[in-house]
């Protein structure tokens, strides 16, 4: 059964006895590497009866690579799922000129109430990023903490770490396939409620699902991909397109539109996700309308051979 995870500030997180056992680190992606980490700290805590509680952060900026790779909604989903208890989110601007004393003093000791620290190698921390796993050693065996450094997972097949910014690197570049095996076989997604949009793709034949992306989401390489959907308990296939729809529109604001296969039911306002699962063409714009229609009969051609439909 998954836990539900509770999500709090640095003033809401409330006390517990025992203390907890907490997972430091950004965690945006949650690629292999993370769930290494929080694992492992879910693990301790159910074999001592003590609360997960992952650390995270938001106001990091809403520019370029500072976009997150999945909103703080998705992410406490996705916590959930892999039994944490707990989210702490911090906000930046508020601690980041804290030195790493006081950081640990304040929010690890006296907030949370620490009893067991996990962390990656090279997880950083405090003013500068002066803080490091040397710095944790020593503090948290003063503070009767227990502290687990996880190692580096490297993707197989290389010899290359998996990080937040390979993973980045790969969406960028549409390949999602990569990104699926850096994250451990979850595919990236967007998700939302379905809102209106221009009804261009219903005049065209094939009306799609539209999820606006949120301006501080990272945006996939623009174009078409092949779809996985889920709306509540069912599972449905299709083709989307990210971007901005030079064709008809241009829009100024990043778009998820879906085409799902052999669906014509009213969705407006219902809760989806969309999964990316293969990268068919980049963005482009097209001389008209019939233009557009014929590459989207192809993608939607493609697609269906890539899900065997």
């Amino acid at each position: 059964m998954i836990k539900v995870c509770s999500k709090f500030d640095m003033d809401s997180l409330p006390f517990i006895p025992g203390g907890r056992v907490m997972a430091l680190g950004m965690f945006d992606g949650l690629h292999q590497g993370h769930i290494d980490i929080i694992k492992a700290a879910v693990r301790l805590a159910e074999n001592t009866g003590l609360k997960t509680c992952v650390q995270t952060f938001r106001n990091l900026g809403k520019n370029g690579d500072d976009r997150l790779l999945y909103t703080m909604e998705e992410r406490l989903k996705m916590l959930e799922e892999l039994g944490v208890d707990e989210m702490l989110v911090l906000n930046f601007p508020q601690v980041k000129d804290m030195s790493p004393e006081e950081y640990c003093t304040q929010i690890l000791y006296a907030r949370a109430g620490a009893a067991a620290l996990f962390a990656g190698r090279d997880y950083r921390f405090g003013k500068g990023a002066s803080g490091d796993v040397s710095f944790l050693k020593v503090y948290s065996k003063d503070h009767q903490m227990s502290l687990r450094v996880i190692a580096d997972r490297i993707l197989e097949g290389t010899e290359r770490k998996i990080s937040t910014s390979w993973l980045r690197e790969a969406l960028a570049e549409g390949d999602v396939e990569l990104a699926s095996r850096l994250c451990g076989g979850r595919f990236y997604s967007y998700s939302g409620h379905v809102c209106h949009g221009k009804q261009a793709g219903r005049q065209m034949g094939f009306p799609t699902a539209n999820l606006e992306i949120p301006e501080d989401k990272f945006v996939v390489r623009r174009g078409v991909y092949c779809a996985r959907v889920t709306l509540g308990n069912r599972t449905l296939y299709g083709v989307t397109n990210v971007g901005r729809r030079p064709t008809v529109e241009d829009a100024v604001n990043d778009v998820a539109e879906t085409y799902i296969f052999d669906f014509d039911e009213d969705i407006y306002g219902a809760t989806i996700k969309v999964e990316l699962m293969k990268f068919l063409r980049p963005e482009q714009p097209f001389s008209g309308v019939e233009e557009l229609a014929r590459a989207v009969e192809e993608n939607k051609a493609q697609a269906r051979e890539f899900f065997a439909l």
